[in-house]
């Protein structure tokens, strides 16, 4: 499995003849969905759903097939069918890969009302769970956590790393951050690490690593 990281917290994962985006969002650039086959979409905040430009892709493919929650298959009626309804503890094949449900809903931001969110179990290796501190009932082989955010501390994260133990663990919401941020959530994630926290980096935006 090749796993590039896009803009901000939008990802690729490219297995078999398969290519899944997470998250193409607003901070992700133009070219987040080129080549998708399946998009997958945690909830609906701007920095996850660029809505226009993803009912863009679906008509440029009619192939492509969404999956996502409740409340962001709402706004994407005009596809009808190709979009896959996943709530937590749900799972659903797409193009030969297992996808996972885990979690319901956005961390709290105090902004209320906090949207749907369903984090996505990819292929019983990657989990990533939108803005979101969900721990999956099964070991996590590679986590793509959200390392900064405004609803984010960074003893929550510490915390959260050192419970789910994962084996890898790539930084992911992380386009809000200048240099000296960068360096502080690296520092933050290699502490959580030294304690079980797994093998972590930082992939800069466009390029690929290769894992499971």
């Amino acid at each position: 499995m090749r796993l590039t990281k896009l803009g901000h917290a939008c990802v690729r994962l490219e297995l078999d003849r398969t290519t899944l985006v997470i998250d193409p969002g607003e901070f992700s650039g133009p070219d987040a969905l080129a080549g998708a086959d399946v998009v997958l979409v945690t909830h609906e905040h701007f920095d996850h759903l660029d809505r226009a430009a993803l009912l863009a892709a679906a008509r440029a493919n009619t192939d492509l097939v969404v999956v996502t929650n409740r409340a962001v298959a709402g706004q994407l009626g005009e596809l009808g069918e190709r979009v896959l309804v996943l709530a937590h503890g749900d799972s659903v094949e797409v193009g030969g890969v297992l996808v996972r449900g885990h979690g319901e809903w956005h961390a709290p931001t105090h902004l209320p009302p906090d949207p749907v969110n369903v984090g996505f179990f990819v292929a019983d290796e990657v989990f990533y769970p939108g803005d979101a501190l969900t721990v999956p009932d099964r070991p996590v082989g590679t986590l793509l956590a959200p390392t900064l955010a405004p609803w984010l501390k960074s003893v929550e994260l510490l915390d959260y790393v050192r419970r789910v133990r994962p084996t890898r663990l790539y930084s992911t919401h992380d386009g809000m951050a200048n240099e000296l941020g960068l360096i502080v959530v690296d520092n933050v994630v290699r502490a959580a690490r030294g304690e079980g926290g797994g093998d972590y980096r930082r992939i800069p935006p466009g390029e690929s690593v290769e894992i499971g």
